[in-house]
């Protein structure tokens, strides 16, 4: 394929993310014990993309797939490595100003009276439906770059890696752990589901380091974006996701995950993504055999 000099959109923001995170790892010196780890690790995500990058210029697949595909490798790490920076950048929680926010707009606390609800049944469908966030968006990739449409599967990753990136600027400017915990007192119904929905919150709950991710729900940004690029590109997936994403997106709240404030925030990030998406691309340089006939 011609033209795989050229950076993709996604690439650029990548490099965009990682200096950012490479310069407040900086700030945070020398009170942060995980400093020089961080360091070495964005260093290396840049290093690793440059490399995919530069050999991303022949015809060997395995190296195109790796350069298309790396968002899905690279976002956990990040992720995960926030639990290792965010209380040195930016230490203080803002949960009682999201608090007051649902309280003002709604005149009650949304997970305390979302208990009359409850149900093990419903618990155990949209337990179900949450989790689904860490599929839905691999389905999509998967699906427009089996079609062969590398400029509609670059549209798609850049969109959701866009809101993605944008949600960890939230985390940093509202840290935030969510109602699961700073509303645990005025809880007074336990979320048990039937099967294994207790098992699966229990792993989610293990497996993330960093919990300070309320502000905005980036569950609700990204799948909204993933029902968006499903809707222009793969019709028939949009109809498959979107009784699943509106089940998952009533479940962040329902699980105690966040307020209602988040999922507001989500919403227009998910719309400020999609604008920034369609506002950037078309100016973006394209290979003679990615157009589209």
């Amino acid at each position: 394929m011609q033209g795989h000099w050229r950076l993709k959109p996604v690439d650029l923001i990548t490099y965009v993310a990682l200096l950012t995170l490479i310069g407040t790892t900086l700030a945070t010196q020398p009170h942060n014990p995980h400093g020089s780890t961080l360091l070495g690790k964005y260093s290396g995500l840049a290093l690793v993309l440059t490399l995919l990058w530069w050999l991303d210029r022949g015809q060997f697949r395995i190296v195109r797939s790796l350069h298309a595909f790396y968002p899905l490798i690279f976002i956990p790490i990040l992720f995960d490595s926030f639990a290792d920076l965010l209380p040195w950048a930016s230490p203080v929680e803002q949960d009682s100003l999201l608090i007051q926010l649902d309280r003002t707009l709604l005149g009650v606390d949304p997970t305390v009276w979302l208990e009359q609800f409850i149900h093990p049944a419903l618990t155990e469908l949209l337990t179900w439906a949450y989790t689904s966030y860490y599929f839905l968006p691999i389905i999509l990739v998967v699906a427009l770059y089996w079609r062969g449409k590398e400029w509609d599967f670059d549209r798609a990753v850049f969109g959701m890696v866009l809101g993605f990136y944008l949600s960890y600027v939230g985390y940093f400017l509202v840290p935030a752990v969510g109602p699961r915990f700073t509303l645990a007192h005025l809880h007074k119904v336990d979320l048990h589901g039937i099967f294994v929905a207790d098992t699966i919150r229990e792993t989610l709950n293990a497996l993330e380091r960093f919990k300070q991710d309320a502000f905005p729900s980036g569950h609700t940004a990204v799948v909204l974006l993933v029902l968006v690029y499903a809707w222009q590109f793969v019709r028939p997936l949009f109809w498959v996701f979107l009784p699943v994403v509106v089940a998952l997106i009533f479940s962040t709240v329902y699980l105690r995950y966040h307020y209602v404030i988040d999922v507001v925030a989500g919403i227009l990030l998910a719309v400020l993504c999609v604008v920034l998406e369609r506002m950037t691309t078309p100016l973006w340089p394209r290979s003679s055999d990615d157009r589209r006939p």
